[in-house]
């Protein structure tokens, strides 16, 4: 990967909650977000679908062979303090996806240090931070709102 330069605008990036066949989601260290679980995902490509983007993430940082199910909220996230780089503007288009049978997961050391399964419910009680919390909350709520924005 090129090195990046400042950010000149927001950045489109997908991610996923990963469901298994017993209804747990997936979720991962990653040395960007310290000391938070977070959902695998990352940057849309000049050329791809944010679908085609999804698998593509998916299948490099934790292995899996996804079915996209459901876009399930977009969150515009403005200079995140629990991201690494603080300076960064993203715009989060989260998504419900499946991963069937009794794949294994094998994570990219670089994006993802580790890995848990969990039921939703009680993701919400580890230390999560609020852009997943919202998108926990869109899968066992669809109430929630679907577009929210972060400062």
């Amino acid at each position: 990967m090129p090195a990046r330069g400042p950010q000149v605008f927001p950045e489109p990036t997908v991610g996923a909650l990963i469901q298994n066949d017993e209804g747990k989601i997936l979720l991962c260290e990653s040395h960007k977000w310290p000391g938070l679980y977070t959902v695998p995902g990352g940057h849309i490509e000049l050329g791809e679908t944010a679908e085609e983007a999804l698998v593509r993430e998916i299948k490099e940082e934790v292995g899996l062979d996804i079915k996209v199910v459901e876009l399930l909220s977009i969150q515009q996230v403005i200079y995140p303090k629990e991201f690494w780089i603080r300076s960064s503007h993203f715009i989060f288009f989260d998504y419900l996806c499946k991963a069937s049978g009794n794949q294994t997961v094998r994570v990219d050391a670089d994006e993802i240090q580790l890995t848990i399964w969990t039921e939703p419910e009680n993701a919400l009680a580890l230390k999560i931070d609020r852009y997943l919390e919202h998108f926990i909350k869109r899968l066992l709520n669809r109430s929630a709102p679907f577009i929210v924005s972060w400062k």
